[in-house]
Formats: C-alpha cells, sequence, structure tokens
C-alpha cells in the first residue's frame, strides 16, 4: 500500500487534542474521516507528537497508507475539501518509503510557545497566546532556560501521568525572544529536542515566567531542576500559547 506523508496545520482550540477520542472531537478522528471520504476506510494514522487539548499545530506531520496511488497534490487538495468547516488543513504531502514513519523516523521537534504582554485582553489573538498583563524580563527568562540546555533528568518538568519509559531527555534549544506586534509586545520561546516529556515545554515556560516577573531567579530553575521532584516545578502555563512548529527528518519528505 502506497504511503504518504502529511503535514497537518490546525487549531487546536475545538479539540480535545491530537489523539483519536470516542467521545471527543480530535484533529486525528477529523483527518482520518476526511480519508474516509476518499476511499474505504477505517483508517489510523501515526503522528510525529501527540498535541494536548488546546494546543495548535503549525506543521504536523502525519502519515496514512492509501489504497491507491494519488498524486500528493491532488491528495491534500480533496483532503482539505473534505476537512471543511474544521481549522485543520493539508499543507504538505509528500509519498514515502513504505517503512518511513511520522514518529519514529523524526530525529527533531520543534515548539514555539507565544506569551501577549498587554493590559487590555486579546481579541484576534484570544486562544493563540497566553496573555499576561504584566511585563517580562526575557535576560533573566533567558538566563533561568540556559540551566536547562543539555542532557538532563527532567522529573521536575515531567507530568504525573506522563508515559515516556525515562524522565532523561537531551534539549537542544530554548531561545526566548521579544516580539513587537501591531497588538502588543509578544514572547516567543522556541524550543527544540529529538523528544520531549509530556507537559514538559508548558512547565518551563510556566516556571520561566515566574523568573521573568521576578518571583523566582534564574538559579532557582537549576535548583527546581536538580531537585528532580515535580512539586519544585513552577506553576504549569495553559496550553492555548503553545504550537508545534515542526519535526526535523534525516531527509525532508516535503522538500
Amino acid at each position: 500500500m502506497p504511503r504518504y506523508a502529511l503535514k497537518v496545520e490546525y487549531n487546536g482550540a475545538p479539540f480535545a487534542g491530537w489523539q483519536r477520542q470516542a467521545d471527543q472531537p480530535s484533529v486525528q478522528g477529523a483527518v482520518e474521516a476526511a480519508l474516509a471520504r476518499l476511499e474505504p476506510g477505517p483508517f489510523t494514522i501515526a503522528a510525529a507528537g501527540r498535541t494536548d487539548a488546546g494546543v495548535h499545530g503549525l506543521a504536523q506531520v502525519a502519515h496514512c497508507d492509501m489504497a491507491r496511488e494519488w498524486d500528493p497534490f491532488r491528495l491534500s487538495e480533496a483532503l482539505n475539501h473534505h476537512l471543511k468547516p474544521n481549522p485543520v488543513a493539508i499543507i504538505g504531502a509528500a509519498r514515502v518509503a513504505e517503512d518511513w514513519h511520522a514518529r519514529f523516523s523524526a530525529v527533531e521537534r520543534r515548539y514555539l510557545f507565544r506569551i501577549l504582554i498587554r493590559r487590555a485582553p486579546p481579541t484576534h489573538q484570544a486562544g493563540l497566546v497566553w496573555h499576561i498583563r504584566h511585563d517580562l524580563d526575557v535576560d533573566a527568562m533567558q538566563a533561568g532556560a540556559d540551566f536547562l540546555i543539555g542532557h538532563h533528568d527532567f522529573t521536575t518538568f515531567r507530568s504525573s501521568i506522563c508515559q515516556s519509559a525515562s524522565p532523561v531527555k537531551t534539549l537542544d534549544a530554548l531561545q526566548i525572544k521579544r516580539i513587537g506586534t501591531p497588538w502588543g509586545d509578544e514572547i516567543h520561546f522556541h524550543v527544540r529536542a529529538r523528544s520531549f516529556l509530556h507537559n514538559q515545554v508548558r512547565s518551563f515556560v510556566g516556571t520561566l515566567e515566574r523568573v521573568g516577573a521576578g518571583a523566582w531567579g534564574p538559579d532557582d530553575v537549576r535548583t527546581a531542576l536538580n531537585a528532580r521532584d515535580r512539586a519544585a516545578c513552577g506553576p504549569v502555563c495553559p496550553p492555548h500559547g503553545l504550537y508545534l512548529a515542526g519535526v526535523g527528518y534525516p531527509e525532508d519528505p516535503f522538500a
């Protein structure tokens, strides 16, 4: 059966997350339902990562097996037609080898987290950013973030329901930048690693926000990391500012 890689963009607000669920809407369920309109199913697609409820996708990657050969462009166009009115779009499709796997072939995941800094509540950006009314010290947050980069036991920043076999991961990058926009200043967190623990990025951002607000010092992040204790973590930030921004492979299937 021919296998296709799909690059998927979605607004996570109306979904209970990526993973298919029996009684709640999911991104996976929406894509599988669209596939079933093209060929007899049932379809089960695999993704590079499972995003939680409210988390968005800029470039999630999944793969599907079809019964017949499809031109990748025609496949993406047909899926987008049947995905309406869901806030989900196939922004790329490519034929891949039959042993290629969206999750297991990936060598890198990239996440973006957006904080909007302004007094007034967001209107156009509502549900797309974490709105904070106080300013944040980006330099202090970056100083704290630097302690997290590298190979560590991230038990402190791991959800209690995380199913990963080990809390030990390598964080390749965590960069924090202030971005000026027409609707106010945003703080962007760019996070990169081969794989992540459940709630790891949101735990990072919630902890670093405390540093930016002056409630924690940068060294307190190192202390929390070394504690290897979930109770030492700062608050976990809300999901709606988080985006799966990209997935890396040894060879880009969409190139």
